[in-house]
């Protein structure tokens, strides 16, 4: 199972002044714990800011874990992630994907996207997705802006017609996250189940299982 780490610096205990720091700190944690994938998602950020932030968090993870940037290509193409994660109303998939074409950086540099019914999962894939996020697939107040949440059926749905893998996103706790593997989800993404995690290696260790 892959598991995403979403970030929200914003929603971190600590002084506002400190929240760079504090969510560095955190990207240690699940980055030492055992989580495959750190999705920097800092919409409010400014490019020097952000890139800045990548390029910190590209430096402190180990091999085995890869710096997503929400949103910015341009920010994940000169920092080093692995791959940019595109929203509904981001650049288009075939536009990142024909920039990458032009100016490529690696064979394994990913370009995800977020879709929220089984007709954009389609789409996406068709445009070159590389791996797709659906949900939300419970009720959560990140997610509350795209609707009622989907559901573990239509979740299913989405995993029986993709070919790309698809990550479940969405209200996931850990004792769901093996309901939607059960469902064809190749893995989960989420803020909350790691961000507020008490023991993080424990809960990565109980997701594994």
């Amino acid at each position: 199972m892959k598991l995403c780490y979403v970030t929200d610096r914003r929603a971190l205990a600590g002084p506002a002044g400190e929240q760079i720091r504090l969510l560095l700190e955190t990207i240690d944690r699940a980055a030492r714990a055992g989580v495959h994938w750190i999705q920097i998602r800092e919409k409010d950020l400014s490019g020097r800011v952000m890139s800045e932030l990548v390029r910190e968090a590209v430096s402190r993870v180990p091999a085995g874990c890869r710096i997503i940037v929400n949103d910015r290509l341009d920010v994940a193409w000169t920092t080093g992630a692995a791959g940019v994660h595109l929203g509904e109303r981001s650049l288009p998939v075939a536009e990142a994907k024909g920039f990458l074409r032009e100016r490529p950086i690696s064979a394994e540099f990913l370009v995800g996207a977020s879709v929220h019914s089984v007709e954009a999962a389609r789409a996406a894939e068709r445009l070159g997705a590389d791996y797709i996020v659906f949900g939300p697939v419970y009720a959560t107040p990140s997610k509350a802006r795209f609707g009622e949440p989907q559901g573990i059926e239509r979740l299913a749905e989405v995993c029986e017609r993709a070919r790309v893998p698809v990550i479940a996103i969405g209200g996931i706790t850990a004792e769901s996250a093996g309901e939607c593997v059960h469902a064809g989800a190749a893995g989960i993404a989420a803020i909350r189940l790691f961000q507020e995690a008490k023991d993080l290696a424990a809960l990565v260790r109980q997701l594994r299982c």
